[in-house]
């Protein structure tokens, strides 16, 4: 930004500006290839100094040598003094050096004179001269007229001359022309970098929508922040998808061009280069590109090396690399920087770096805003900045708003917003809907919710399908689905899928002595998959499975590790086992802990173990709270031994 006033700052703009239009004229002014390499470049060779140069061509063009006058004008123009160079050049091009009229005309453009600078070039391309008609080839695109502007470029690109290929592809591009592709390739091929670059992009956009197909993306944005939003409870570089057969050789290539690119100094180039890398897991490399690309000022660069530093466990470098792209405008980086601050505590500072983003024209800043002020309790803020980004298309702020909604037992107001999730891809919203149909027992409508958010790989939704098709009787839909979630980590999808596998099993034989111990089952590894997540009921059956193999230890573990986390048939169990290592004493206290939590037979082996004692008060007790809780079996011994024990105490 430009203050008022600030006149070192207008000073040096003004610079930046006239040497960006002498770095400009230096790509069409043309060399004169008789003289030496200092008419040719910009750079003198170890013997000679630019000085010495300059005074040996005057003094041959004050003898009237043709190539020194050329060369001394094009030397004069690249340093930018026009007034000095225009009599050397006009003579030079008054005796037909055609080099001279191209820079007479680079000289004249300069000036403003647009037409009369365009009649020297025509006059020098005419001639033979490939840099003059590229620029006159530009000059007549800038007015309009293509055909013309097509004519003189083609002319400079079968020269051979780079820039005219480059600005040939250019223009055959914008009309959808199949040629731009082969004139590209040539000035990349010649060394231009930002045609190698452009190459790359239509190798590799060709590469993926024969992959994917022409109606997808393979973008993918790292946004920090995000998080799913249930009623149970944000590179900014494209990334190429893994393409196969014909497609790997053009991607292949495409890299190697984004390589080329990269290499003569492309930040935009290194950048993709470095996503490529990161995708494909080089990250050291992929670490080299982003930097050499964000010390070159792409924010994009700065913010992706932000996450490989902090990926890599060096945070306070990552803070660094983000607040350099947050600076330069970059949302992503901001957003990443209000992530950190927030894990922090620091809600402040989260809270305007996440304001930067918003700012910055990213729709997460609004979102995160809004999780934000939701962990905070801050609903009403919360809502209206999951609205804000809802209305700008963000599809899980849309389902993170019908959350709030649904909570708040605005079911009708939440609806929409969850079906305007889902249908732009949100899996939780699909989930959600879901769950929102179910309690209104439209199971028909929630199945198919549950069926689409399962197809996007959604945990839960996994297990709510399998469930309805074990309800149904299809239990091969109900295992596919059971397998997938409990694949996913859901407890409840691993045992319900065991117990599925469990019934399929034989029944055990007769035991055989010396026979050896029978190996897991399946579904005992399911079991205890669950089991080791805190399935209370999985723990149990595992506790029974190791039991039954004479495992006693392991099934002591896994029946107390459920008694102790409330499991009444844990209790039991665990109890049963005591009694038969002899510990009725602690056996008892299990029992107790059953019988209390509602275990019938749990309330009979304690009247029984009353009743031996000769605690007949105590037993009869025990058996009128086994009638209560039943099973019927139960119920009726209890009944029996109640009263036995009575006719017991009243004889």
């Amino acid at each position: 930004m430009v203050f008022m006033g600030d006149r070192a700052t207008l000073l040096e703009t003004g610079r930046f500006v006239q040497r960006h239009a002498r770095n400009a004229a230096d790509e069409i002014i043309e060399a004169v290839g008789a003289v030496d390499a200092a008419v040719d470049t910009t750079a003198e060779t170890d013997a000679e100094n630019e000085t010495e140069t300059e005074a040996r061509h005057r003094r041959a063009a004050e003898h009237g040598d043709l190539a020194s006058m050329s060369a001394l004008g094009a030397l004069l123009l690249r340093r930018g003094d026009l007034d000095g160079a225009e009599p050397y050049l006009r003579g030079a091009t008054a005796e037909g050096d055609r080099a001279a009229a191209n820079n007479l005309g680079v000289l004249l453009h300069q000036r403003g004179y647009a037409e009369e600078a365009a009649g020297w070039w025509r006059v020098a391309a005419v001639a033979g001269s490939a840099p003059a008609a590229h620029a006159l080839g530009r000059h007549h695109r800038e007015r309009g007229d293509e055909p013309a502007a097509e004519y003189w470029l083609r002319q400079a690109a079968e020269q051979g001359h780079a820039l005219g290929a480059y600005a040939l592809a250019d223009l055959l591009e914008h009309r959808s022309d199949v040629g731009a592709e082969r004139w590209l390739r040539a000035a990349a091929e010649q060394g231009h970098r930002e045609a190698a670059y452009r190459l790359a992009l239509a190798l590799e956009r060709r590469a993926t929508e024969t992959t994917r197909g022409p109606h997808e993306t393979g973008t993918r944005l790292r946004t920090p922040g995000a998080r799913a939003a249930v009623p149970a409870g944000g590179t900014g570089a494209a990334v190429p998808g893994q393409p196969a057969g014909e497609c790997a050789g053009e991607t292949a290539e495409a890299e190697q061009w984004f390589r080329q690119a990269a290499a003569r100094g492309h930040r935009r180039a290194a950048l993709h280069l470095g996503a490529i890398l990161e995708h494909r897991g080089e990250l050291k490399e992929a670490g080299r590109w982003y930097l050499s690309s964000a010390k070159e000022g792409e924010a994009k660069a700065a913010c992706a090396l932000g996450f490989l530093l902090r990926d890599a466990g060096d945070e306070e470098s990552a803070a660094v690399w983000w607040l350099r792209a947050a600076q330069d405008g970059d949302g992503n980086a901001a957003n990443a920087l209000g992530a950190l601050h927030a894990a922090r505590g620091e809600q402040q500072t989260a809270e305007r770096w996440y304001r930067a983003a918003m700012d910055a024209g990213d729709v997460n800043g609004a979102y995160n805003l809004g999780l934000l002020c939701a962990a905070q309790d801050r609903i009403p803020q919360a809502e209206q900045w999951y609205r804000r980004a809802a209305y700008a298309g963000h599809r899980e702020a849309a389902n993170a708003l019908a959350v709030l909604l649904l909570q708040a037992g605005d079911a009708n107001g939440a609806e929409p917003w969850f079906s305007k999730a889902a249908e732009a891809g949100s899996v939780d919203a699909a989930f959600n809907l879901g769950i929102l149909h179910a309690g209104r027992d439209d199971d028909r409508t929630a199945l198919v919710w549950y069926e689409r958010a399962a197809a996007a790989g959604h945990t839960e939704a996994a297990l709510q399908v399998g469930i309805a098709a074990l309800r149904d009787g299809d239990e091969q839909t109900a295992e596919r689905h059971l397998r997938c979630a409990a694949g996913g980590g859901s407890a409840e999808a691993a045992f319900r899928l065991a117990s599925v596998l469990d019934a399929r099993r034989p029944e055990p034989g007769p035991a055989v002595l010396g026979a050896p111990r029978e190996e897991k089952s399946e579904c005992e590894e399911w079991y205890e998959r669950a089991a080791q997540q805190g399935h209370r009921r999985a723990q149990v059956r595992v506790g029974m499975l190791a039991a039954g193999r004479g495992d006693l230890a392991e099934a002591d573990r896994w029946y107390r590790e459920a008694a102790e986390a409330g499991s009444r048939n844990g209790a039991f169990n665990l109890g049963l086992l005591l009694a038969r290592e002899g510990s009725e004493r602690e056996a008892a206290l299990w029992w107790t802990r059953a019988a209390r939590a509602g275990h019938g037979r749990a309330a009979l082996r304690l009247a029984l173990l009353a009743a031996r004692r000769g605690e007949l008060t105590e037993g009869r007790r025990w058996c009128d709270r086994a009638v209560e809780l039943g099973p019927a079996e139960v119920a009726e011994r209890a009944a029996r031994l109640s009263e036995a024990l009575h006719q017991e105490l009243t004889a």
